[in-house]
């Protein structure tokens, strides 16, 4: 009977099977099992229905197995039959067992020869049978009959390679007798998935009917197309005695005679039969779980604890428990403020890898986006100085002066600092539009609960909103308190004695050195042969210098900085890359033969960090006018020497103090928005988000789970459960028993030989 010791192994998968068929969940489970793979009318069904000793499977022309059975036997005292899909109803007369199967196939494949890989699961109890799991498959067929499609052949090989080519499923290759063994489909697709044979077992069917005079001795004693786990042979009731109604267990009586009275077979008659086969399986499938079983066991606990987190905070979910429900809500929130406050402040765990945080890019705004909407504000020389030379003329009158007027200084100087207001409120909807952003990320996270997330996002993006109008008055008030007192005793200023000198000040400082990779293009052709290759770009103060690799470091391309201008360049047809070029005002060649030279770049983010850095080392954008504009006035624009040393005066005075205002705009303006905008905000969700969201209705509402979540919930809380039970009944396992060995590996080198054509043309067997 098998191996008593772990006779309980089989009814252990089974209840397996069985937790998880019952919530449609596999958990990937690689279940131990036996998959019968045979040809139409290779004899598959009769040999089931031998083991059970009933007759219940459809029988009929063409393809009549239309989706896999799941057949699980159990030994017990009464007969009956029972299916996963009708709890609870006890089948005891098989031939409604045969009614139920022909309808369960129709009702999800139709009436029409449909295949489908839903598999039915059919569990027979009885005093004749052992303990055994078997997955019966549908016949390989050839040629699509009814409203099968053209490649009904590829279909039924696929949904047949799903179950055996796992590697816990045992193959019971099914080919009749009457067939040449080495055009055998069964043998073929085990031989695909199992080339070792370590999981294959063959059935020879049909024994009775080959031709006369021959036999398939060789075959069954392993020496033709061997197997490491062997052939059994079997003869099954013929056709005329299926229709007799012959009894299946006189249809055993006739087999056992058969093998004991065949002189080719009588030596191994007791290796041979259903009755042999059936112990056969139960042991090597009870063998084949025992070795399977820790490796099961580790995939079981490993799904399990991947669960263990998620369904404990589903289960403090509990729908109608408000206390759990306002509970998660108040860790939901708090959770929610932690990751915000990640993002912006920085974190050491779960660092991003592939895109900045919204701390991180609003860093950028300030020390790189801002400061580049400032140094864009590059004063226009000529019409600079004739607005300077307006202010003095018309400050004079009538008379002609003596002296430099310092009206005309404070008066350029203030509508300078007008003009800061447009990079400053940028800068601060910038600021806004990355906190919005970021609180969109953090929301999302919320996504289980609608309700919930809609309403946060209102209630933090409206009180940003309020935070931006308090950040834009402080800013615009802030260069009206800049506009109100023009402070020429500033220790940085060089003062009218020192104006005489021409200054070179730059309104921003330039780090010592700023490295980048970009692609180096002219007329949107790369310069680097292929084109595919980056190279590496260093600016400093003075220069900028490239080169591909570090080979080349020591013989970079230096480019000095002076007389350098940047110009915007529309990207081709078929680039990807947004570009911008570099050229000499002087119209000196900058690169070899070429007069502009081309930077390419993934973004526009990274053209404008480009810019910047450019831009702070004193190359500008070029100036773009329109022809002819202000023409007239400059035909009448001119000076005489001494307004002339007056306006060069002027022009350095506000060069310098301009420099200063830079200076503490930029320092004031990153402060001012931390203050009144992200430390703010950071504050209210800590303390005030909570109250508003349960002032704003009922809070339990919010709680309400989106109906995806609630599936996935369910879901989660029904493969927990099944786990948890699978673990437990694995754990309740003794595996403690004396097991069969495989066999050991048949020596197949002789089948290479030149004689073994000629001892398969000697075995040959009768055509269909």
């Amino acid at each position: 009977m098998g191996n008593r010791g772990m006779e309980v192994l089989i009814p252990l998968v089974n209840r397996l099977q069985d937790a998880f068929s019952a919530i449609g969940q596999t958990c990937d489970l690689d279940l131990p099992q036996i998959a019968v793979v045979g040809g139409q009318s290779a004899g598959k069904s009769s040999v089931l229905e031998n083991f059970v000793g009933r007759d219940f499977l459809p029988r009929g022309s063409g393809i009549v197995t239309r989706r896999p059975l799941v057949l699980q036997l159990i030994s017990s005292t009464s007969e009956h039959a029972e299916f996963l899909h009708c709890k609870g109803k006890k089948f005891t007369d098989f031939d409604d067992v045969r009614r139920e199967i022909e309808a369960e196939t129709d009702r999800v494949t139709g009436t029409n020869k449909g295949i489908s890989s839903i598999p039915i699961n059919l569990r027979v109890y009885s005093p004749n049978v052992l303990n055994l799991t078997l997955i019966d498959l549908p016949g390989i067929t050839k040629v699509p009959v009814g409203d099968q499609p053209p490649d009904i052949e590829y279909q039924i090989r696929d949904m047949i390679m799903q179950f055996i080519c796992r590697e816990n499923c045992l193959i019971l290759a099914v080919t009749p007798a009457n067939m040449d063994l080495a055009n055998s489909d069964a043998l073929k697709l085990a031989k695909d998935v199992d080339p070792q044979g370590h999981r294959t077992i063959g059935v020879i069917t049909k024994l009775d009917l080959t031709d006369k005079g021959t036999d398939v001795r060789d075959v069954l004693e392993n020496r033709l197309l061997p197997l490491r786990r062997g052939y059994v042979g079997v003869v099954n009731r013929s056709q005329k005695d299926i229709e007799g109604k012959k009894d299946i267990s006189a249809a055993l009586a006739a087999e056992r005679r058969f093998f004991k009275s065949h002189p080719a077979y009588r030596h191994m008659a007791d290796c041979m039969g259903t009755l042999y086969l059936q112990r056969l399986l139960n042991q090597q499938l009870t063998n084949h779980i025992r070795d399977t079983l820790p490796a099961l066991r580790s995939r079981l606990q490993g799904q399990f604890l991947s669960l263990d987190k998620e369904a404990e905070e589903y289960k403090c979910l509990n729908s109608d428990d408000p206390s759990r429900k306002t509970k998660a809500l108040m860790q939901l929130i708090q959770h929610f403020g932690l990751d915000f406050e990640k993002r912006i402040e920085g974190s050491g765990d779960q660092v991003d890898t592939v895109e900045l945080s919204g701390g991180a890019k609003i860093n950028r705004i300030f020390h790189e986006r801002f400061p580049f909407e400032l140094v864009k504000m590059e004063f226009d020389e000529k019409e600079l100085r004739r607005e300077i030379s307006y202010a003095i003329k018309n400050i004079h009158g009538i008379r002609t002066g003596l002296f430099t007027p310092d009206m005309a200084f404070e008066a350029i100087v203030k509508k300078q600092i007008v003009k800061l207001k447009g990079p400053c409120l940028k800068c601060v909807d910038m600021v806004i539009q990355e906190l919005i952003n970021t609180v969109q990320q953090c929301t999302n996270k919320l996504e289980s609960f609608p309700k919930l997330r809609e309403e946060t996002e209102r209630i933090v993006t409206t009180h940003i909103r309020e935070q931006e109008s308090q950040a834009k008055d402080q800013v615009l008030l802030s260069l009206e308190i800049q506009l109100s007192y023009i402070n020429t005793n500033h220790e940085d200023f060089i003062g009218f004695a020192n104006a005489q000198q021409k200054t070179n000040l730059s309104p921003l400082t330039f780090a010592p050195q700023v490295i980048r990779k970009g692609w180096l293009t002219i007329n949107n052709i790369s310069l680097i042969k292929g084109g595919a290759k980056e190279y590496w770009f260093m600016l400093t103060a003075e220069s900028l210098s490239w080169f591909k690799d570090d080979e080349e470091k020591e013989k970079k391309y230096m480019l000095p900085l002076d007389n350098l201008k940047v110009r915007d360049i529309e990207k081709g047809f078929m680039s990807s890359k947004h570009i911008f070029a570099i050229f000499n005002t002087e119209q000196r060649n900058v690169y070899k033969d070429y007069r502009h030279l081309e930077l390419a770049c993934d973004t526009q983010d990274e053209v404008d960090s480009w810019k910047a850095s450019l831009l702070r080392a004193g190359v500008y954008p070029e100036k773009t006018t329109v022809d002819g504009e202000g023409s007239g006035q400059a035909e009448s624009f001119s000076m005489d020497p001494q307004l002339e040393r007056q306006v060069e005066t002027i022009r350095n005075l506000v060069d310098s103090y301009m420099s200063i205002v830079y200076k503490s705009i930029r320092d004031l303006m990153p402060k001012t928005i931390m203050h009144l905008v992200i430390n703010n905000v950071e504050e209210f969700i800590h303390s005030e988000l909570l109250a508003q969201l349960y002032s704003s209705g009922d809070q339990y509402s919010l709680m309400d789970e989106s109906p995806e979540q609630a599936l996935r919930r369910e879901e989660v809380l029904c493969t927990h459960a099944a786990l948890k039970e699978a673990l437990n009944i694995i754990t309740d396992i003794s595996t403690s028993t004396i097991s069969t060995p495989l066999p050991p590996p048949v020596d197949s080198s002789w089948l290479h030989s030149d004689g073994c054509l000629l001892l398969l043309m000697k075995h040959i067997l009768m055509p269909y």
